[in-house]
């Protein structure tokens, strides 16, 4: 067996549980094996098969209880109780609610691409599980560590943006075709500006690997690169669709959006993805920016990782709680005319920092830290003037334009239609 596998804790304990007798596992002090020697291949297939259960189970339920506890935070915040019916504290409302989605009709409209339809949902969580693959959750606890990982992510995640085109065209109605253009917009927009904030983290890491990065991080980057993670944190909450960029399922002017004839579990199906990806985005942002599973002992790893989580959560949470929904117009302005100069700033900065210090110690790191947060400032302050709306200048009403008739004002004759009658 490679190493490299045996170097995963998660592999390597269910793995030389089953083929303990292998030459990997002798080494690394297991002696006994369920599965008699020969076997090492069925080993590895069980192994991937229960590791593959457990994360896409894990996945899910905290998907059940982020669900729930937005909610609460939500009723909260808004003096409401909050769900506080199912279990105590509402715990089991989440569940109430997946199994009545589970058991509601599954409608298909006639006039509907009925493959496309069904396969739009299966796209749209597809790609959120397999970014989870390559995120590390502690000390060796991951299910691949490819040399690759943030562009592997990069690339996995703009599939979610092809489903909601894909589900919108293939309702064949207007409301949702309205919401599949703004996606198209709104995603390819943030999508640009979110890859180049990570660049500045490959310059001071040196590598692609999410594992690697994380290692990298004896100052978090959260620190060194405030402008990277201000442009990555407010594009990954564009492209998971989230307030105040939730313009493609705006329910006060497109219905559902792209949703709008879905129902039963295919509904569910792009909620949990929609859930999950915010999640998942959690799990990026802690583990480029804050140092990943990193902490202090006697603390487990992956409790600092899943504590990191909760709070990144609780900021887009709060983010959500306290703004009203953007114009499509504005959401392109500000990927366009801000997010993108500020990425670019952010490189150049990083650039030069770098080249003065091509392997920065302790105190350099600091140094920059002092630097990038000067240049954080400076430039968000730039482009809020640069992005700031005209004041407002009431028009100067023209003398001989006629007044435009009031619900008491009878209509000039030449301007009324009356069929023919006399009035």
């Amino acid at each position: 067996m490679n190493s490299t596998f045996l170097d995963n804790s998660l592999f390597r304990n269910i793995y030389c549980y089953l083929a303990g007798g292998s030459d990997g596992c002798a080494s690394r002090g297991y002696d006994t094996a369920i599965l008699p020697a020969g076997f090492e291949w069925l080993a590895f297939a069980i192994t991937a098969f229960i590791i593959i259960n457990i994360v896409i189970n894990a996945g899910l339920g905290a998907v059940i209880v982020y669900i729930w506890g937005e909610r609460r935070i939500l009723g909260r915040i808004q003096n409401r109780t909050g769900p506080n019916r199912w279990g105590p504290f509402g715990m089991f409302t989440s569940v109430a609610d997946a199994i009545k989605t589970l058991f509601k009709e599954d409608i298909v409209p006639d006039e509907a691409d009925r493959w496309l339809f069904n396969l739009a949902p299966i796209l749209m969580v597809f790609p959120v599980l397999m970014v989870l693959a390559v995120i590390p959750f502690g000390v060796g606890t991951f299910v691949v560590d490819i040399n690759v990982g943030i562009l592997f992510v990069i690339a996995v995640t703009s599939v979610s943006g092809i489903s909601v085109v894909l589900a919108s065209w293939a309702s064949g109605n207007r409301i949702s075709i309205f919401a599949g253009m703004r996606s198209v917009a709104m995603l390819i927009s943030y999508e640009i500006p979110m890859a180049l904030s990570l660049i500045g983290v490959l310059m001071l890491a040196g590598s692609m690997s999410l594992g690697a990065i994380v290692e990298a991080q004896d100052l978090p980057f959260i620190l060194v690169q405030p402008l990277g993670l201000f442009v990555f944190l407010i594009a990954a909450q564009a492209e998971t669709s989230r307030t105040p960029f939730d313009l493609i399922e705006a329910e006060s002017e497109l219905a559902a959006g792209y949703l709008n004839d879905y129902s039963s579990m295919k509904f569910g199906i792009f909620f949990l993805a929609e859930f999950l990806a915010t999640i998942v985005a959690s799990m990026l942002i802690v583990t480029l920016f804050l140092g990943g599973w990193r902490g202090w002992d006697p603390i487990p790893s992956q409790v600092w990782f899943a504590g990191k989580t909760v709070l990144v959560l609780l900021f887009i949470m709060w983010m959500r709680f306290s703004w009203p929904r953007l114009r499509v117009d504005q959401i392109l302005v500000l990927a366009w005319k801000g997010l993108f100069e500020l990425t670019l700033i952010n490189i150049f900065v990083t650039a030069i920092l770098i080249a003065i210090w091509p392997d920065p110690g302790m105190t350099e790191l600091l140094i920059m830290s002092v630097i990038n947060w000067i240049v954080f400032f400076i430039s968000v302050w730039l482009v809020s003037k640069l992005l700031r709306p005209s004041d407002y200048s009431a028009p100067t009403p023209q003398p001989n334009r006629p007044a435009y008739p009031v619900a008491t004002d009878e209509l000039p004759d030449e301007v009324a239609y009356t069929g023919g009658a006399t009035r």
